[in-house]
């Protein structure tokens, strides 16, 4: 562990230099186990980032989050990350129930309100939390009691996912080898629902959904991954880590996956790195894909002065037969803010936006 935290550091430095970064307004630590570094080491890493910023000339990063696992984020872990300068801590909450939590392969969920308790103590108003729908054992008076337990701790944002299931991992193998029914994993439609009564929970709470899966209060939606959803630059650091660097002259960028495997992370990282070619085609697509997500919409200004041409150009059969459906928030043809509703269809929105992509001729 300390090698990789040495070798993260080194990374964000010659990274920053590099690309001649001279401000970093987000800083996210994520992965959902940075807490297993334990207090001395994430200390041990936070100063780092914070000196490796500061040497660039950068003032510290308007958000600082971390995420982390409830059961290992224990006091000393929380008390480390207020001192390091970190403003906005992650908890994977997931479920209450404990039929739930053993499904999914988690530890017991007996010290969850404690930990909750502390990461409130220690970031009051700037936490957040995720819940997932559709686990097995999950009714919908479980998922109640899931939402009423984390939102007595007055959690500022909350993530509210359905759950996928992957055939690799030990949920989906055991769906495999049971089948659903065997683990009372509910039909998609009832999923569905579960995930629409949370999002009415939520909302009648005072978090507005800001993105798909995302809830806030005021002023406290993610600085970070709204970064993502807008398509803004953005660098990554570490095993799996991957940032994207997009040229608004040129309309094109470059991708950077690192290997999961730490070993070859530590060997050598840069020279590790996939190199990933993104023309016009490629990132008009993703622009679509990640900016209708966030509840504003993808960025018209932006949009057009990377790709020199606006939104209703690339897409305009798409744009007018979806207006009449209600997908967007208002009537008027320049608004393209998708509608707390339409946000339940944005697959199908999307589906007929790059069908009609591919006839645009975009390189």
């Amino acid at each position: 562990m300390d090698s990789y935290i040495s070798a993260v550091l080194n990374d964000v430095g010659e990274q920053l230099a590099f690309f001649n970064v001279e401000y970093v307004p987000t800083v996210y630590i994520g992965g959902g186990t940075p807490s297993v570094l334990g207090a001395g080491r994430m200390s041990r890493l936070l100063a780092g980032i914070q000196d490796t910023v500061a040497l660039r000339g950068s003032s510290a990063p308007a958000e600082f989050t971390v995420e982390a696992n409830p059961e290992s984020a224990d006091e000393s872990f929380l008390a480390a990350c207020t001192g390091g300068g970190v403003n906005r801590i992650s908890l994977g909450v997931q479920s209450f129930h404990e039929p739930s939590r053993l499904a999914l392969g988690r530890r017991t969920g007996k010290t969850l309100e404690k930990q909750l308790a502390l990461a409130a103590e220690y970031f009051p108003g700037a936490f957040s939390a995720d819940i997932i729908t559709g686990l097995p054992f999950q009714t919908e008076s479980v998922l109640l009691g899931d939402i009423e337990r984390l939102l007595a701790f007055q959690p500022a944002h909350v993530s509210l996912y359905s759950l996928i299931l992957e055939p690799q991992t030990p949920l989906g193998r055991r769906v495999s080898r049971l089948g659903a029914a065997a683990l009372s994993l509910p039909p998609d439609d009832d999923a569905d629902k579960l995930w629409i009564t949370g999002r009415d929970i939520l909302e009648n709470a005072g978090l507005a959904q800001y993105e798909v899966s995302n809830f806030s209060l005021p002023l406290r939606a993610c600085a970070h991954n709204i970064r993502y959803w807008r398509m803004e630059n953005w660098l990554g650091a570490g095993a799996a880590a991957s940032g994207t660097i997009i040229s608004d002259e040129t309309g094109k960028g470059r991708r950077f996956t690192y290997p999961a495997d730490i070993g070859a992370y530590l060997a050598s990282p840069q020279p590790s790195a996939r190199i990933e070619e993104l023309n016009q085609a490629d990132l008009v697509r993703e622009s679509l894909l990640m900016g209708f997500r966030y509840r504003k919409g993808p960025d018209p200004h932006s949009f057009k002065r990377r790709f020199g041409r606006s939104i209703e150009d690339c897409i305009p059969q798409t744009i007018s037969r979806w207006h009449m459906r209600g997908f967007f928030e208002t009537e008027d043809p320049e608004c393209l803010a998708p509608s707390r509703e339409g946000l339940l269809f944005l697959n199908g929105f999307l589906r007929d936006a790059f069908e009609e992509l591919a006839a645009c001729n975009i390189e």
